[in-house]
């Protein structure tokens, strides 16, 4: 019976990958314009009957109390617009040059990337799964500096492979959360490197930090890593400004507490980055990706 289920998810996987693989190489054909099109199409389509859309709809209910129905369809339908849009632009991040005249991509506070560059010591970038979150760490890499990207593993190996080969224009290497990566990750911040972390998604072991006006289990990693090696840590936000264009904006680096309590510290410098996630949700509520189960049904 185990072997049975063992094989018919391995085979559900591959399946799924190999559409996957299918959907990648349509949209890698065409321009980006028209890529980035079709993934919305399918994305608005297919999205809103989609299982997860239930855990969408019960999140958006929670965090905005006074939405009606029709005001929570738009939100759904955009961010399954979002969705698709990143999907089918996943191919061609690396035309998504952000310092070039023709550029797709105009960055703001490039003066904060450049200081990490310069300042000689380990730095950290955070930001959420919001707009086309990949675009962030090009606006870094652009300015000559070298980054490696934190990254949570799909649960379908064959697809984490797809994830994985669109990433690779980003440069530097790629570390899994987890006991897996964190050798590398610390190894890299005693070098003096630079990492960028995706800090918006539940972690069943980590600390209660409000998010969105209500305790969410938060990953303090970001947090515990700046303290440790004394590293700056800064806010990096992408917008989708309409089709597959967009603004990434860096910020300056966060004021770390320093109470003498290095985890009432840590805790207190969560909130301050779950404060700053949550204003740009907020602001681009279709823009974030609602389908993380963030808070438990009530």
């Amino acid at each position: 019976m185990a072997i049975s289920s063992v094989l018919i998810g391995s085979l559900a996987y591959r399946a799924e990958a190999v559409a996957a693989w299918l959907l990648y190489a349509v949209f890698g054909l065409l321009p980006v314009d028209a890529a980035s099109w079709l993934g919305s199409a399918l994305g608005r389509l297919v999205g809103p009957h989609l299982r997860v859309t239930r855990t969408a709809r019960r999140n958006l209910k929670q965090v905005f109390p006074d939405l009606n129905d029709a005001e929570l369809a738009r939100i759904i339908s955009g961010m399954w617009d979002n969705l698709g849009r990143t999907a089918g632009e996943h191919p061609h991040l690396a035309k998504f040059q952000p310092y070039r005249t023709d550029s797709r991509v105009e960055v703001t506070g490039v003066e904060h990337v450049d200081g990490l560059r310069d300042d000689g010591v380990a730095g950290l970038f955070f930001a959420g799964h919001i707009a086309n979150w990949e675009l962030s760490p090009l606006a870094v890499t652009g300015r000559d500096v070298i980054l490696h990207l934190v990254y949570r593993r799909a649960n379908n190996p064959f697809f984490d492979a797809i994830v994985q080969k669109g990433r690779a224009v980003l440069g530097g290497d790629l570390f899994p959360k987890g006991s897996e990566g964190a050798k590398s990750i610390l190894r890299s911040l005693r070098r003096g490197e630079h990492l960028a972390m995706l800090v918006d998604q539940k972690m069943n072991d980590g600390i209660p930090v409000p998010f969105l006006g209500r305790d969410a289990m938060t990953a303090p990693a970001v947090a515990e890593l700046a303290y440790r090696y004394d590293c700056p840590l800064v806010p990096a936000r992408v917008e989708r400004l309409g089709g597959a264009r967009f603004r990434v904006t860096f910020y300056a680096p966060l004021k770390k507490p320093e109470s003498g309590d290095r985890q009432t510290d840590i805790a207190a410098l969560m909130g301050t980055v779950n404060a700053i996630l949550g204003d740009w949700i907020r602001e681009r509520p279709e823009q974030w990706l609602w389908v993380h189960n963030r808070w438990p049904p009530e």
